[in-house]
């Protein structure tokens, strides 16, 4: 991970976003995956994106109530209507920001594919840089 990169997104979990097991629950990490990588797509695409897939999925370690997540995106390729996103979710532990070693650690990581959408909902062409 790239120490110069910026975040597209930037929470901190709820205690209602717990799981059974008192981490936090799949899903809303997904969902902050999906709305990082829309954003980085619709930036790339000018317009609107939708996602179509999730190519993989990788829970590394898991994310606690407080724990500062911040999820990076990248573009890794680019179709003719769509448009591959990877996406890293890191997060500083609760307690641990004000601490001088702060560090950064993965929790998550996945693949978003979107594709570009004209006015009528319809895949369209992604424009050239």
């Amino acid at each position: 991970m790239s120490k110069n990169r910026e975040p597209v997104l930037r929470i901190s979990p709820r205690l209602a976003d717990l799981n059974l097991n008192g981490n936090i629950f799949g899903g809303w990490v997904l969902s902050q995956m999906d709305i990082a990588g829309g954003i980085t797509a619709a930036r790339r695409a000018r317009g609107t994106v939708a996602t179509v897939a999730i190519e993989a999925m990788k829970f590394v370690r898991p994310i606690r109530v407080g724990d500062l997540v911040s999820c990076y995106a990248e573009i890794v390729k680019v179709g003719t209507t769509s448009i591959t996103v990877k996406i890293d979710v890191t997060a500083i532990r609760a307690g641990k920001r004000e601490t001088q070693n702060v560090r950064e650690v993965q929790v998550t990581e996945g693949f978003f594919i979107f594709v570009a959408l004209d006015e009528k909902g319809r895949p369209r062409p992604v424009p050239e840089n």
